[in-house]
């Protein structure tokens, strides 16, 4: 019994060996950042939605059909994520972490308030590399994203709108 436990766990580890000699540090990261990405649902906005309503991660993280309406502010659709056409993920890994952890993006603006920056504060430098890895890892897709609409503005693609309870007023965004 010893005897198969020793043989099952030296064959596991030569199995791990030739694994991890099969695949680089960067592939490895981009893997992590891969996992990241969909355990923080980075999908629900940033890939289109299908006629359900229901997003489609299959489709990449190339930008969001749907967009949302927040009051004050005006309509936003997920913008496309991938190194095309200036998005994310032709951004530098220090320009991707900084937005992720403080909501600023390289051109000095703030993201929007629907993108949840506050709760990615909490990544480790080594998990926000993982995630900016990934996004700098996709293929360059260049799905066209409406850029944000203002209030009162006619939208050029669906949205939903955030509604806040109470008066009828919109709840100010602090």
């Amino acid at each position: 019994m010893i005897c198969l436990v020793f043989q099952r766990t030296i064959l596991a580890f030569a199995v791990l060996a030739a694994f991890s000699g099969s695949v680089s540090a960067d592939e490895n990261k981009a893997a992590r950042g891969a996992y990241l990405a969909r355990i923080m649902a980075c999908a629900d906005c940033h890939s289109p939605r299908g006629p359900n309503g229901a997003p489609m991660p299959e489709a990449g993280l190339i930008g969001g059909n749907v967009g949302f309406e927040i009051p004050q502010a005006g309509i936003v659709w997920g913008p496309n994520l991938t190194p095309a056409n200036g998005g994310a993920g032709s951004w530098s890994t220090e320009e991707i972490v900084t937005a992720l952890t403080t909501g600023v993006r390289p051109d000095g603006r703030l993201l929007i308030p629907v993108m949840p920056w506050p709760a990615y504060a909490g990544l480790t430098t080594q998990d926000a590399e993982a995630l900016a890895s990934y996004l700098q890892s996709l293929t360059p897709d260049d799905n066209p994203v409406p850029g944000m609409i203002a209030p009162g503005e006619n939208a050029p693609a669906p949205y939903f709108t955030i509604k806040f309870p109470g008066q009828g007023a919109p709840m100010p965004l602090a």
